[in-house]
């Protein structure tokens, strides 16, 4: 697939902060190897996507009427999902679905964002969340994460106190990183963001604080997850997906999990009828094969392992790889390199695409199929040789 290119006329009248900008997006290219955008690498069973035509085609014949645009269907099987998943059962009315966690996002910095707010994040982060600012005419600020890529508590509470933000967003796993978020983490922050101010606001709003758990399933086994927080914390908004784990991304569904009251704000700014009727069906239909659509997570678990042994027994100009610890469905891999694009293009020549993302030194890949995964391999051990030795 060849990428489009921006051609935007002069005389149209785009927005003056717009000007210059970018459509954000990974490369989408025609290769034998993708593992740049965090893909699930298997596809759905026969017996899923049996399901899920069977429930589009019920539905079909409904198709000339508006959806149920409060998909309560669709947010009672998040809910029965999320008491088998993480041990926490949710009202349906504590739960919110959108076309992908993207959404979800986008509502959250409608709602709680705006002009004269300020939304505070813990870099290296997500590349989206300054977009979401952007286009939501929300400042973003930034709290520096330690050099290790786990969040620095300190100086991101001294920050909250200092930018009185109304949002602060920290994403577990953490993307591009990988890095998992300790519990104890994010209760001081949430003890943090109870008590602050919010600049321009009342006296007594706090912010809100969004946990981002779109890889959450490929978190260690027996690890909590935020969303045992939210029956305490009603200023805790926990994101989710179903395209990750899920093998779910060409369907776009995302949830959030938070207080009624926190999920009634979103309500407000959601535009009208925004799920369609076509993707609750298909969601529903995924959700009766929770089973079959989550049992690769173990083994990408493992290849992920074996994955971060084998890159650190690789090296570069004489120096071993750093790999940053991952609890997520990707590695962050590096540390050094000094030409990471002219790695990135030798893979590319090879039929490998991975992701230059992060800060400068690292790359990122996600985790393939077995096949795969050797295949960038081979790739890659051929490609550090090249790279170093012009």
């Amino acid at each position: 697939m060849t990428e489009a290119t921006n051609a935007i006329p002069a005389n149209l009248p785009l927005r003056n902060d717009l000007i210059g900008e970018e459509p954000y997006g990974a490369p989408q290219l025609d290769v034998p190897v993708c593992l740049n955008v965090n893909e699930n690498p298997y596809a759905p069973d026969p017996a899923v996507c049996e399901t899920i035509a069977k429930r589009v085609l019920e539905i079909a014949p409904t198709l000339n009427r508006y959806p149920d645009r409060e998909h309560i269907a669709l947010r009672q099987a998040f809910s029965d999902y999320l008491t088998r998943e993480s041990g926490t059962h949710l009202d349906v009315d504590e739960l919110w679905g959108a076309n992908g966690s993207n959404e979800i996002m986008l509502q959250l910095f409608q709602a709680f964002g705006g002009p004269g707010r300020t939304a505070l994040g813990a870099d290296p982060t997500y590349s989206m969340y300054p977009e979401y600012a952007r286009d939501t005419f929300t400042g973003w600020k930034l709290a520096h994460r330690n050099a290790d890529f786990t969040l620095n508590v300190d100086k991101t509470i001294e920050a909250i106190h200092e930018v009185k933000p109304s949002m602060v967003l920290l994403t577990s796993p953490n993307n591009p990183t990988g890095t998992p978020l300790p519990m104890e983490d994010i209760e001081r922050i949430l003890a943090a963001c109870e008590t602050a101010e919010v600049a321009g606001a009342p006296e007594g709003v706090h912010p809100i604080l969004v946990i981002d758990e779109a890889y959450v399933e490929f978190r260690k086994p027996g690890t909590p997850s935020a969303v045992c927080l939210i029956k305490d914390h009603p200023n805790l908004a926990v994101s989710r997906t179903m395209s990750k784990a899920f093998a779910f991304a060409g369907a776009r569904v995302g949830y959030l999990a938070a207080s009624k009251g926190i999920i009634d704000c979103v309500r407000i700014v959601r535009m009208p009828y925004h799920l369609s009727a076509v993707t609750q069906a298909a969601a529903l239909a995924a959700f009766e094969h929770t089973d079959e659509q989550l049992s690769r997570v173990e083994h990408l678990r493992e290849t992920r392992e074996a994955t971060a042994e084998w890159l650190k027994s690789q090296t570069y100009k004489g120096q071993p790889l750093e790999v940053a610890e991952s609890g997520s469905n990707f590695l962050l891999f590096g540390g050094h390199f000094d030409d990471r694009d002219a790695i990135f293009d030798e893979l590319l020549k090879r039929g490998v695409l991975i992701r230059v993302v992060g800060p400068d030194g690292w790359l990122r890949v996600c985790m393939g199929t077995d096949e795969e995964m050797e295949q960038f391999r081979n790739a890659l051990a051929e490609t550090l040789r090249i790279v170093e030795s012009k």
